[in-house]
């Protein structure tokens, strides 16, 4: 099974077994996933999954608090109100119970792994900045490579800060604008001088490079740790 399905608690029939078969499903295609090391789109759905098990097993309720922003109001209301008709049911409750009971240590268990894999890939990046970075280095340029290949990445990136319930968040949106190879001439800082004469809006601009150790599957492990990574670095900053 490619994906679980975010109201899979709630939808269909409502039956143990069938449930643990869904689940134990699920999960075997994200094993192979993470045997692969190809984190996501995995971790964040398993991270949504547990959540959302946890916040019914705990409040006997959907905390909409609890659930990653992927999660639109309209989805939200919709899984809300199909908890609530099964909770006037008593049967239907305690077979939900026994699910949760199940699927909570599964995904767990299953998210554990994919920690280990993703703190591996950390530890595997390194990122330091590419000349002179300005005082305002929430706009700029990310430069990613690893090895063997001989082109870096070069992401345009901006940070944008909200307030949380807590405390401030960042998320990061990138884009790509340039594959380049860099050699003896064609340094990071010469490439940067180039960004800045192409894209005369950012006249100057932060940029950081993030290069990995060793190979992963780009788009699914090493560019997602690296972003989580450089939001890190930039809140330190």
């Amino acid at each position: 099974m490619e994906k679980l399905s975010k109201d899979w608690l709630t939808q269909g029939m409502i039956d143990f077994e069938y449930k643990k078969y869904l689940l134990l499903a699920y999960l075997k295609t994200v094993r192979s996933s993470f045997d692969r090391v190809e984190l996501y789109p995995f971790m964040g759905d398993l991270v949504f999954h547990y959540r959302n098990l946890v916040a019914v097993k705990e409040n006997k309720t959907l905390l909409k608090e609890s659930f990653p922003k992927e999660i639109s109001l309209e989805e939200f209301k919709k899984l809300e109100l199909s908890y609530r008709q099964m909770i006037e049911d008593d049967a239907v409750m305690s077979e939900l119970e026994s699910i949760i009971e199940f699927a909570i240590p599964q995904i767990k268990d299953s998210l554990q792994e994919g920690s280990v894999i993703y703190e591996y890939v950390q530890s595997q990046c390194e990122i330091s900045p590419i000349g002179v970075t300005p005082l305002y280095a929430n706009e700029g340029y990310l430069f990613v490579t690893q090895p063997p290949e001989k082109e870096t990445r070069v992401f345009r990136y901006q940070v944008s800060i909200f307030e949380g319930s807590q405390e401030q968040l960042r998320s990061l949106n990138t884009e790509l604008v340039d594959c380049v190879e860099k050699n003896l001439k064609n340094t990071y800082e010469r490439i940067k001088l180039d960004l800045i004469r192409k894209f005369q809006d950012l006249p100057n601009p932060a940029a950081y490079l993030i290069i990995s150790k060793m190979k992963f599957p780009f788009s699914q492990t090493l560019m997602p740790v690296a972003k989580r990574l450089f939001v890190k670095h930039i809140s330190q900053a």
